[in-house]
């Protein structure tokens, strides 16, 4: 007694064959039949001692079924095929007859080596390996669908295709829906599959396994046989399979499937309908601010499944200035819907081709949030009433936050903290929406004018650290990252960051950072050439008189270049265009001094010491700032005092360890490299010279401990923290005292770790306590 089971191809009829030959019994073979004739054959089978064979049992009727089981239970030797479903009480009675005194054989998929000997067979010939293994992937092992790819596995052969016209064109309608579907080999999940087909759950479970019962499916039953796929696909005309596709293609969207997988699926089968044409859409708008550039090949797709150009503007404008692409804002707002989202997009784009006024302008000219977007373009062009009202606008917080910092920029000290919130919210949260600039790039460029480089660098960092903004904000991060690191006189380190950027495009905004870059390292090398490269590279920027208050200090680096070169013509309405900024913004004390600093520092490359002691004259007029300020307004009066011969040793050496604390290494290196050469006293001139050389040394300002008042570089808000950090207090104590956050706190911390060369929390600990006591 022996019962076989498989699929439909898988063998069944050639098995019961060999088991019939092995017995060396006569054969009865039993087809369908009537009941009557049925006890007649089984008669004869008892007489002559026969083997009674069954193939394809689950297509007999219920008597015939009966008669059988009850004749295996009397012990008339019988072998049965059948599919692997039993489908009713008979033919699970008969089974079991079977099965309790004989064998069960399953069939799977051929073995290796049983697939090379059927291909081998029927091509005349043994197979190579790799083309066994070809008809057995086409095949997924069956038998009978691999003998006739055999020839040719990635062929459609006709008779496959007839084979399957067959199967389909059966009264069972839910199989043949569900097959063309599955015929296009798509990951697609249940529900997808369903309302693809047009299918309840039930009915489409009952379709799959009719499907795998036919042999149509792999063995796991998920997928269609890749040359069973063919075959069925090969019939349909392209209306159809665009059809199919655009069936797939409204199911997904109906079944709130992801549009990426969804895009993905229907670009792997080359869908080129309407309906497809909107999930790729779907997924581009999805990915336009985390994967701008896969955006915009999703919504090429579109555009080839015939999407309206109108409908993909915006979104193929956002991803596009994220990249830092240009964008033909005139056409694409010609056609486009959403004017808002193209106008968002114009600002950010003019933001970063260095034209700031333009960006505020877009912005303001737009709903929410584009005035909470312009409030720091506002404040940087000198516009304060329009900003605080700009500010008053709705927005997403992390914008809000930006717009609460840039109102504070007069004062670094105060704007800075706002802006490391600002920084954090962005992290936390990122807005979907093109930002002109982020907190961290505004952040770190307000760090470098309170003199706190190390707050600078920990938001670039950051920035690039995590990505943030798209690739051009990554391309300004790292830009303005080397012209800290140039500030703070490590050379090498910032070379090394331009050597990322080799080769790639940069916006106006981003061409005058490279340009001011390239300037201070070729003024502080005395390389002429690449002094005039600088400028060659600088000028046509400056030519369109956009500079802003954010970049003024940058931008000293080109205007002491101009005079070096001696492009004095250039300067005026570069310094009267930052003057008139300053002047509308209240004259605040921090950039007020950054202004007069460049006008001392023209003086002093010019060696005109009656514009140096006016400029130093008007420093020393100026309201109150920072430590970073004072300093600077000092050793003015004695840089301006030493090119008129007037050369007190030790007062310059003071002004140049002051000018060190507030992270102006190289400065105070040329203050005294000025006194030096002026002064009568050899002595005098040798000590200012040692100490000049050993400050133009590329890093030499990292291993400076800078003197202020016995307590490092640490500003007010860092000693109110470092003393509490010595009191054992937490972040989250330390924040409620001071009114800061736990993460400002953390910010706080991480500065004065890295301003005191503390490689963990211990070192710094020793350190602080060799420099502040410890609050009870």
């Amino acid at each position: 007694m022996t019962v076989v089971v498989g699929v439909d191809g898988a063998g069944r009829t050639r098995r019961l064959g060999e088991l019939a030959a092995a017995t060396g019994r006569p054969v009865v073979p039993v087809v369908f039949t009537t009941v009557e004739d049925l006890e007649e054959l089984l008669a004869r089978a008892r007489a002559e001692g026969a083997l009674v064979v069954v193939d394809d049992a689950h297509r007999l009727p219920p008597g015939p079924l009966r008669v059988l089981a009850a004749a295996a239970r009397t012990g008339v030797p019988m072998a049965m095929a059948r599919r692997p479903t039993i489908g009713g009480p008979e033919l699970a009675d008969l089974d079991e007859a079977l099965a309790t005194t004989g064998t069960v054989e399953h069939l799977g998929p051929l073995e290796p080596a049983a697939m090379s000997e059927l291909v081998s067979a029927a091509l005349g010939h043994p197979a190579a390996a790799e083309h066994v293994a070809a008809v057995h992937a086409a095949s997924a092992g069956l038998p009978a669908v691999a003998a006739m790819v055999a020839a040719d596995p990635d062929g459609t052969p006709p008779a496959l295709v007839a084979r399957l016209q067959r199967r389909l064109a059966g009264p069972d309608r839910d199989a043949a829906d569900l097959a063309v579907i599955l015929a296009l080999r798509l990951d697609l999940g249940d529900d997808t599959v369903c309302a693809a087909a047009g299918l309840g759950q039930a009915r489409a479970a009952a379709a799959t396994r009719s499907l795998r019962e036919q042999g149509l499916l792999t063995p796991d039953g998920e997928r269609m046989i890749p040359a069973v796929a063919r075959a069925v696909l090969a019939e349909k005309s392209a209306p159809e399979r665009r059809r199919l596709h655009d069936a797939v293609a409204s199911a997904l969207l109906a079944t709130g499937a992801d549009p990426v997988r969804a895009a993905e699926q229907l670009r792997a089968a080359r869908a080129r309908t309407a309906t497809a044409a909107d999930v790729y859409r779907g997924a581009g708008d999805l990915l336009r601010f985390t994967a701008p550039e896969r955006a915009l090949s999703w919504y090429d797709e579109a555009l080839n499944s015939g999407a309206d150009p109108a409908q993909l503007a915006a979104g193929r404008a956002e991803a596009a200035v994220l990249l830092g692409l240009p964008v033909d804002l005139d056409v694409a707002t010609a056609g486009a819907s959403d004017a808002a989202r193209l106008a968002v997009v114009a600002g950010a784009a003019a933001a970063a081709d260095g034209r700031p006024g333009r960006a505020a302008e877009a912005l303001l000219g737009t709903g929410p949030p584009g005035p909470v977007l312009a409030v720091a373009a506002l404040m940087a062009t000198g516009q304060p009433g329009p900003a605080r009202t700009a500010a008053t606008g709705p927005a997403p917080l992390p914008l809000r936050r930006l717009a609460e910092a840039a109102l504070t920029v007069g004062s670094p000290g105060t704007a800075l903290p706002l802006l490391i919130e600002a920084a954090e919210a962005y992290e936390q949260a990122p807005p979907a929406i093109p930002v002109p600039d982020l907190p961290h790039a505004l952040g770190a460029l307000v760090a470098v004018t309170a003199g706190d480089t190390a707050t600078a660098e920990h938001l670039l960092e950051r920035a690039l650290t995590a990505g943030a903004g798209g690739p051009a904000a990554q391309d300004r991060h790292r830009t303005l990252l080397a012209w800290v690191r140039m500030r703070a006189g490590r050379y090498d380190t910032a070379l090394a960051e331009l050597d990322r950027l080799t080769g790639t495009p940069l916006p106006g905004r981003e061409r005058l950072t490279l340009a001011c870059l390239t300037a201070g390292i070729a003024r502080r090398r005395g390389d002429i050439a690449q002094l005039r490269a600088a400028w060659a590279l600088a000028e046509p920027v400056l030519a369109r008189r956009a500079v802003d208050l954010f970049h003024l200090e940058m931008v000293e680096e080109l205007l002491v270049a101009a005079a070096r070169l001696r492009h004095h013509r250039r300067i005026t309405p570069v310094l009267d265009d930052l003057a008139e900024i300053v002047e509308r913004l209240g004259h605040p004390g921090a950039w007020a001094v950054s202004l007069g600093w460049i006008r001392l520092q023209i003086a002093v490359v010019g060696e005109d010491q009656p514009a140096a002691s006016a400029a130093a004259a008007h420093l020393g007029s100026l309201g109150p700032a920072g430590a970073r300020q004072r300093a600077q307004c000092r050793s003015a009066v004695r840089w301006a005092a030493a090119l008129a011969g007037d050369v007190p040793a030790d007062e310059v050496l003071a002004d140049a360890a002051d000018l060190v604390a507030a992270e102006l290494p190289w400065e105070a290196s040329r203050l005294l490299g000025q006194a030096a050469i002026r002064t009568d006293d050899p002595s005098a001139a040798r000590r200012l010279l040692e100490r000049a050389r050993e400050l133009s040394r590329p890093e030499a300002a990292a291993d400076e401990a800078p003197a202020d008042g016995g307590r490092g570089s640490l500003s007010d808000r860092e000693v109110e923290v470092a003393q509490l950090v010595l009191a054992g207090r937490t972040h989250r104590e330390i924040g409620a005292q001071l009114y800061l956050s736990p993460k400002t706190v953390e910010h706080h911390v991480a500065r004065i770790r890295a301003k005191l060369g503390a490689g963990n929390r211990a070192e710094m600990i020793a350190a602080l306590r060799s420099l502040l006591p410890a609050e009870p």
